[in-house]
C-alpha cells in the first residue's frame, strides 16, 4: 500500500462504523442548537442550519483536527445580534466572509502556536465554564413544563448511561442515538403533548445555493462589518483552538492548530457564500462525537451530510423528535465535559492555579463570552508565573578583606518583577575599593533588568568604587550591550533620561 493510500485510510476509513454512527448522533444534536443560535442572532433558522452543514463538511477536508465538529455556535451568534438588527442579513453574510479572511491570515501568521501560552488551568476553567453554559442552556426546556418532560428527560439519561452495559449491542450502537430514537417513538405512540424540534422553527426544504452578499463593495461597507468580523474571527479561533486541545486530550493525539485556523477561515467563507452565518468548533458536539466513537475526518463529514439530509429530506420526521431527548443528550455532554477532577484538585493544586481556573469559569459564565474568560485566565496565569519566577532570583556576596573587594553573585532570572529585588541586594554605602558583579548564573530578560544593572553600577561608581561585571551569557550580553548605558560616556545623564 502506497504512503498516500495509508494516509487516506488513516484519515478517513480507519473507523467506518464508529464515525458514521457518531456523525448521525451529532447531526441530530446539531439541529436544535443551530435553530436556537439563529434565533439568538436574529436570523431565519435556515441560516444557522445551512452554516452548520457547510462548515462541518468543509472543515472535514481542510481542518487540522480530525474528529472535531465545527458549526454555528452560540458564542459567535451573540456577537452578531447588533449587526443583524441594524444592517440586516446581507451585511452578516459579508461579515462572515471577512471573518474567514482574517482567520486564514491568522493561520499563515501561525497564531495557532499561541496556544502554547494558554496554561492547563485556563483550559480547565474554559472546559468547566462551557459545561456549565451547556447545562444552563437546557433549563428553558425544563421550565414551566408538564411532568412528561421531566419523565422523558430522566428516561433519556437512564438510556444514555445504562445502555452501554447491555451485552453485545451496548458498545456497538451509541447510547445517545438509542435515546433519541426510542424517546421519539414513545412520544409519537403515546401522543404526548411536549415540545419537539418542529416547534423550534420552520426547517428549510431546499438545498443551499451560492449567494454573493447583496452589499455595496465600498469602504463604508468595510467599516460597518469590520468591528464585527474581527471579534468573530478572534472568538472563533479561541473556541476552536481550545476545543482542539480538549479533543487532543480525549483522543491522545495531536493536531495542527495553524492548519485548523486556516480551515476555519475557509469553512466560514464557504458558509457566507451559501447563505450561512459564521461558526467555529463546538465543544459539546465534539465531545458527543468522540464519546459516540467518532475519530476521523469521516465523522465530521458524515455529521454535516446527515444534517443536510435530515433537514431537507427528512424534515417531517425530524420535527417529531422531542426536545426532552436532546436535552438529555446535552446534559450528558455537560456532565462529561466538566472536569470533576478539578474539584478534587482544589486541595492539591497551588492557590494561584485554582484562582486562574475559577476566574476563567466566572468570567465566561458571567459574560457568555469565551474570549473574555480566556483573556482574564491567561493574564492572571502570566502574572502569577512572573511572580513565582521572581522568587527564584537571589544575590549572594562575599568580602575579600585584604583587597577590600566584595563579590556579588547573582543567581536566577532578572526581569521586570525581580529587578527591584536585584537592586535592593547591593549595599551602596559600604566603603570598598572594588565590587565584582558575577552574573555567571543569572539571565537578564528585558530592559527593566538592564536598567537595574545600570542603576547598580552607576550608584557604586558614584560612591568611588571600581565596578567589574563578569559572567554575562551571550543572550544577556546582547541585550545589555544594546540597551545598557553604564559603559557609555555620560552614563548618569543617560540613565536619568531612561
Amino acid at each position: 500500500m502506497s504512503p498516500f493510500a495509508k494516509k487516506l485510510k488513516s484519515a478517513w476509513l480507519s473507523n467506518l462504523r464508529g464515525d458514521l454512527l457518531a456523525g448521525m448522533v451529532v447531526a441530530l444534536a446539531l439541529v436544535p442548537e443551530a435553530i436556537a443560535f439563529s434565533i439568538i442572532a436574529g436570523v431565519d433558522p435556515k441560516v444557522g442550519l445551512y452554516a452548520s452543514f457547510c462548515i462541518a463538511v468543509v472543515i472535514a477536508f481542510v481542518g487540522g483536527r480530525p474528529g472535531m465538529i465545527s458549526a454555528a455556535t452560540g458564542a459567535m451568534a451573540l456577537l452578531m445580534i447588533t449587526l443583524v438588527k441594524e444592517h440586516g442579513l446581507q451585511y452578516l453574510l459579508a461579515a462572515t466572509l471577512l471573518t474567514g479572511v482574517f482567520q486564514i491570515i491568522a493561520g499563515y501568521l501561525r497564531l495557532g502556536d499561541l496556544m502554547g501560552f494558554v496554561s492547563r488551568s485556563v483550559v480547565t476553567g474554559f472546559v468547566n465554564a462551557l459545561a456549565i453554559l451547556i447545562f444552563l442552556a437546557q433549563l428553558p426546556e425544563l421550565t414551566d413544563v408538564t411532568w412528561h418532560v421531566y419523565a422523558m428527560t430522566a428516561a433519556g439519561l437512564g438510556i444514555i448511561y445504562l445502555f452501554p452495559y447491555v451485552p453485545k449491542i451496548g458498545r456497538i450502537i451509541p447510547s445517545p442515538l438509542v435515546c433519541i430514537l426510542s424517546l421519539t417513538v414513545v412520544a409519537v405512540l403515546l401522543g404526548l403533548e411536549i415540545r419537539t424540534v418542529g416547534d423550534m422553527g420552520d426547517l428549510p426544504d431546499t438545498l443551499p445555493v451560492f449567494l454573493w452578499p447583496d452589499v455595496p463593495l465600498t469602504l463604508e461597507t468595510l467599516w460597518i462589518i469590520l468591528p464585527y468580523s474581527l471579534p468573530l474571527a478572534i472568538v472563533g479561533l479561541l473556541e476552536s483552538m481550545m476545543t482542539a486541545t480538549i479533543v487532543d486530550d480525549l483522543t491522545d493525539t495531536n493536531s495542527d492548530k495553524n492548519r485548523e485556523c486556516k480551515g476555519q477561515g475557509v469553512a466560514n467563507i464557504f458558509s457566507g457564500l451559501l447563505g450561512g452565518m459564521a461558526g467555529c468548533a463546538m465543544i459539546g458536539q465534539s465531545v458527543i462525537n468522540v464519546k459516540s466513537g467518532g475519530r476521523t475526518r469521516l465523522s465530521t463529514l458524515s455529521a454535516g451530510v446527515f444534517l443536510l439530509i435530515l433537514v431537507v429530506f427528512l424534515g417531517p420526521w425530524l420535527s417529531l423528535i422531542p426536545m426532552a431527548a436532546l436535552v438529555a443528550v446535552m446534559i450528558m455532554v455537560s456532565i462529561g465535559t466538566f472536569s470533576w477532577a478539578s474539584i478534587v484538585n482544589l486541595k492539591k493544586h497551588p492557590l494561584s492555579t485554582n484562582i486562574v481556573m475559577i476566574a476563567t469559569v466566572i468570567v465566561v459564565v458571567a459574560t457568555h463570552n469565551l474570549a473574555y474568560g480566556v483573556f482574564v485566565g491567561v493574564l492572571l496565569a502570566a502574572l502569577f508565573f512572573a511572580n513565582k519566577v521572581s522568587h527564584y532570583m537571589a544575590v549572594e556576596s562575599s568580602l575579600n578583606d585584604e583587597e577590600n573587594v566584595r563579590t556579588y553573585r547573582v543567581l536566577g532570572q532578572v526581569f521586570f518583577r525581580s529587578a527591584d529585588k536585584f537592586v535592593a541586594a547591593f549595599d551602596f554605602k559600604e566603603v570598598l575599593e572594588k565590587v565584582v558583579i558575577d552574573l555567571t548564573h543569572a539571565h537578564f530578560w528585558d530592559i527593566t533588568a538592564v536598567s537595574a544593572l545600570d542603576k547598580v553600577v552607576i550608584k557604586l561608581r558614584r560612591e568611588g568604587t571600581e565596578v567589574e561585571v563578569i559572567g554575562l551569557n551571550e543572550a544577556s550580553t546582547t541585550i545589555v550591550d544594546h540597551f545598557g548605558v553604564h559603559q557609555k560616556p555620560d552614563a548618569v545623564n543617560q540613565l536619568m533620561g531612561h
